[in-house]
Formats: structure tokens, sequence, C-alpha cells
């Protein structure tokens, strides 16, 4: 077989490409910025001064930098983008048009799917690292129909999420947000909801411990993440019969 080079690239075999926030967490398996979750080799991007302050603070100035962060990642190869804070996706729209690649910047853009999943009258429980800046306005913003059946859990007043995620002490004790992401399930659990999106790009490494705690279908960046590159390199089956 003859290959060819592309684009003066010095790396290869990464389809997938992850803008990063400018933030100073220990980023742990199963985080999004993390690239043991992976099953598949992964590019990161970090956007110079976007923290996580203007991520939730939803500040439209950082475009610029976002946008030559991701074109960065499409010239050395990658086939699709998504980040490590889903509230880069006040940006989804005009970046997935600018960028000609694939985009999907936020794992809520799996509600509509869910919707399709859970029993009538069921509502979709979302974990978010803040609800104050989730706002129906935002969730229509990024293309997708607010309705009661979205139902809100914020993790801003946990003690462990919000010094070690919101003010980036340095560290960050896995067991106590296990305990506090469980806590805030099971309180969305006691409202009826039919499924859990963990909205929030660090909260991957605890969907096991909120699915045995809820029974419930847990969603989260990695299923999206996953989903999105099984279409860009589909399985070879290889069997018998």
């Amino acid at each position: 077989m003859k290959y060819t080079i592309k684009n003066q690239q010095v790396s290869y075999g990464e389809a997938m490409g992850i803008l990063l926030l400018d933030s100073v967490i220990p980023f742990i398996p199963g985080d999004v910025a993390n690239a043991t979750t992976y099953d598949f080799p992964v590019r990161f991007k970090k956007v110079p001064g976007f923290t996580v302050a203007r991520a939730m603070g939803k500040d439209d100035t950082i475009y610029a930098d976002l946008l030559a962060s991701a074109r960065d990642l499409a010239a050395n190869g990658v086939r699709a983008v998504t980040g490590d804070c889903g509230f880069m996706a006040l940006h989804q729209q005009r970046l997935q048009q600018d960028l000609g690649l694939p985009v999907f910047l936020s794992s809520l853009l799996q509600i509509p799917f869910i919707r399709h999943l859970v029993p009538a009258g069921s509502g979709i429980g979302i974990i978010t690292a803040g609800s104050r800046s989730l706002t129906p306005s935002f969730i229509e913003a990024i293309g997708i129909s607010p309705g009661p059946d979205l139902v809100i859990q914020g993790l801003e007043n946990c003690p462990e999420f919000a010094s070690a995620v919101l003010e980036e002490k340095g560290s960050l004790n896995a067991d106590k947000i296990q305990d506090e992401v469980t806590a805030a399930a099971l309180a969305l659990g006691s409202r009826g909801v039919g499924a859990i999106l963990l909205e929030c790009s660090v909260l991957p490494p605890y969907a096991r411990a909120v699915h045995q705690a809820t029974g419930l279908p847990v969603f989260d960046y990695i299923t999206m993440i996953n989903y999105v590159f099984h279409a860009l390199e589909p399985r070879r089956y290889r069997g018998f019969m």
C-alpha cells in the first residue's frame, strides 16, 4: 500500500480533536482531557485564555482563539472536533460552519436522541457544573429545544467539586466528588427522570457509580465521543457463521 503526506503533518492517526480550556485541574482517567480515557488516539489543543470563568460566563470574545485552535487541529489531520467544556457550545454553530468539519462541543447534543429513549412523561436529569449558566436560552442557542422534561442539578455548591473544578485549587479528591455526583443523581432520580446526562466533561469517571446508584442509563461526553468516532471509523467485523 502506498502512503502520501497530508498538509505537511508531522504526526498521524488522530481522527478526534479535542479543544481544551486553559485550566489547571487534575484530569483523571475517564475525563475528556485524559488520553487514557479512549480506546483510540486523540489530539488535544489548548485554547489560550479560555478559562473556566470565561466559558461559564459565555464570553463570546474568545471565538477567534477558539477558531485558531480548531484550525490547528484540522491542519494536523483530525476529522472531527469536540471540547472539554459544554459551555464552549455557545460557539457550536459558528465553528461548525467556519471549520468545515463535524463539530460537537457539548454533551447536551445527545438530548434529542435521549428524548426518544425515555418513556413518555419521563424527564432527563442533567448534572452540570453550574446550574445558573445552563439556562433555557443557552440550551436553545445550541440548537436544542428547552422544556420541562430537562431537570437540571448543579454542582456549584458541592464543596469538593467547586473547589477542585471551579476554583482550580490544584488537587481533586475523586471519592468525594463521586459522592457529590451520586447524591445529585439520586436527587434527580427522585424527580422521575428516565435517564441521566452528565453535562460537564469532568464527570464521566463517575458515570458507573451514578448508574449503580440509580439504575438509570447514563450519558456523558464519552458516550458522545465514542459514538462519533465509530461513525468516522466504522468497525471492521471479523467472525464466522
